[in-house]
């Protein structure tokens, strides 16, 4: 009978390399997210391993087995599984490495997010209810709502907690000592439970792989914080990722202000007020293309049986205005199209005597339109070229009017 995979990294979650027997070798037949082979997968039991498997939110450590890939590392029932695209042979002995960047990555995240949610269950009440820790996100998800300025509050106490460096620790606690401990779990367990004791800030249980000290952490940044199923989902940081983000933001900013010819501390006043010269320029826009078309759809006899139009961009407003002129001038179908080759065609199909149901149908098939609408109108945008709509309409079988300049 096997036994429990010893886990080398509730022990030392700095230990990178490590030497171990080979249990077993199966063939891996189930699909895995991480894995992305075509090749054969194994399935690997070791008797002691330090990589942490995918478990409690966190994704699997990386790293090597005899210098070959580790694609993915799993935990069932108390084996840890590491799959990798080559066979090992029972009884071998081996030597494991763990990629220390990401590794310590997770570390400073998890041990992260172990104060931010110690502080809002303290001072709140709510209960953390969903963690991701992924290879860029980190999210904890919340059954309470935060305002903008409690979350500000919780990430400078977060980042106080930091500052004092306290130590980090982990400990496997007796039944009878568990059961008089107040902990945070968002699951209930069965059998050794491990503790993770952050004083003054957090006690709870977990599986993971933390740092040493909080300074360690380096800085907790929230980067974004949604409403999400009834509480909160908050976006997190920490350490070197936190740093990046930063140094991306910064760029942007950059870019941002050069392009806005304004100092970074003022890139939001400036680009309101584009924002505001934007939509005066547009309004500008639409009122000139309204009296445009008003003069187009004036210049088209009021005896033609199908109109059809093709039309460089136009305002959604103003193309439908547009329409609306033309359909009363004609006996059968107006349609106008808008737009260009590179960006594809919006389209408008009305008519004040006929369905324009089954037209639209047949459009569909012939040139990749994709739209919807009542037996009056239907609109929609397609990607098929100029050519090809000009096509379409010269044979569809009804007599469409056809402006010269398109051919």
């Amino acid at each position: 009978m096997v036994m429990n995979t010893k886990k080398l990294y509730d022990d030392d979650a700095y230990q990178t390399a490590f030497n171990a027997a080979v249990l077993s070798c199966e063939p891996y037949m189930a699909s895995s997210k991480n894995t992305n082979q075509d090749s054969p997968l194994y399935d690997i039991l070791l008797d002691q391993t330090a990589f942490f498997p995918e478990e409690g939110g966190q994704n699997a450590d990386t790293g090597t087995i005899d210098d070959l890939p580790v694609l993915d590392v799993q935990i069932k029932d108390g084996l840890i599984h590491h799959i990798t695209n080559t066979p090992f042979i029972p009884g071998q002995k081996i030597t494991g490495n763990i990629d220390w960047m990401p590794r310590y990555s997770n570390m400073q995240q998890h041990s992260g997010e172990h104060i931010m949610s110690g502080l809002i269950h303290s001072h709140f009440g709510y209960d953390n209810v969903g963690f991701h820790l992924g290879i860029k996100n980190v999210t904890l998800d919340f059954n309470g709502f935060l305002t903008d300025l409690q979350l500000e509050m919780i990430e400078t106490l977060a980042n106080e907690a930091i500052y004092k460096n306290l130590a980090i620790t982990a400990s496997y606690p007796s039944k009878n000592r568990l059961s008089s401990m107040e902990y945070r779990s968002k699951i209930e367990l069965e059998g050794p439970v491990r503790i993770v004791t952050i004083p003054g800030y957090d006690i709870c249980a977990c599986c993971a792989p933390h740092v040493k000290k909080t300074g360690e952490i380096g800085i907790i940044k929230i980067t974004d914080a949604i409403k999400y199923k009834g509480g909160i989902r908050i976006s997190i940081q920490c350490g070197a990722r936190a740093l990046d983000d930063y140094r991306m933001k910064q760029q942007q900013l950059h870019s941002i202000s050069v392009l806005l010819s304004a100092r970074q501390e003022a890139a939001a006043d400036a680009a309101a007020k584009l924002k505001d010269e934007n939509f005066a320029l547009k309004g500008q826009i639409i009122s000139l293309q309204n009296s445009l078309i008003g003069q187009k759809a004036a210049a088209i006899s009021p005896d033609q049986e199908n109109i059809f139009l093709l039309e460089n961009y136009m305002d959604p407003g103003a193309h439908k205005n547009y329409v609306n002129l033309l359909t009363g001038k004609c006996a059968g179908l107006c349609a106008v199209f808008a737009g260009n080759d590179i960006d594809g065609y919006r389209y408008i199909i009305s008519s004040k005597t006929k369905d324009v149901r089954p037209f639209h149908e047949q459009m569909k098939k012939q040139v990749l339109a994709k739209g919807g609408g009542s037996g009056q109108m239907v609109q929609g945008s397609c990607s098929g070229p100029k050519e090809q709509i000009l096509s379409f309409f010269q044979t569809c079988g009804l007599p469409f009017t056809i402006p010269r300049h398109l051919f």
